[in-house]
């Protein structure tokens, strides 16, 4: 058994890369699109640093529990020696912490808050972030702010 504790953020973000990418995939397979181009085209918007970023920052807005702040926050200021030049350095940061709660979560075994994290980054991508799309998805906001205090 793996202490999630000594993972480093930057393979907790190798591994929510794919796992992100799966879930996308699957829920627009699952919408009905089954062209690849559209497919490809379609998953960009999620992918994309842009797209992470964005909903990096959202999630951290009262969503995200401290723990996993944190956690978000410390995958971002990781020291990299190189990033893509088609990516703002800053969306691209936050992009890996996006993608290292995801790895997190799944690492961790949290299936439950792994589907609710990655359901409220496509509302939040589709533009659609709001406490009603929380409690859709099965978050009472009550009580995680309950719980953060």
């Amino acid at each position: 058994m793996i202490n999630i504790d000594n993972v480093q953020t930057a393979t907790l973000a190798f591994l929510g890369d794919a796992v992100y990418e799966k879930a996308v995939r699957r829920m627009l397979v699952e919408n009905g699109l089954n062209q690849a181009d559209r497919l490809h085209r379609a998953a960009v918007k999620y992918v994309s640093a842009e797209g992470q970023s964005r909903a990096a920052a959202e999630l951290c807005k009262g969503f995200l529990t401290e723990e996993e702040v944190r956690l978000v926050k410390r995958a971002r200021n990781h020291k990299t020696t190189s990033h893509p030049r088609h990516v703002d350095p800053r969306k691209y940061k936050m992009a890996t912490g996006f993608e290292a709660l995801i790895g997190y979560l799944d690492l961790k075994g949290d299936e439950e808050r792994l589907n609710q994290v990655i359901s409220q980054s496509v509302h939040i991508i589709n533009g659609r972030s709001s406490s009603a799309q929380k409690k859709a998805a099965g978050i009472d906001t009550a009580t995680a702010d309950r719980e953060k205090e």
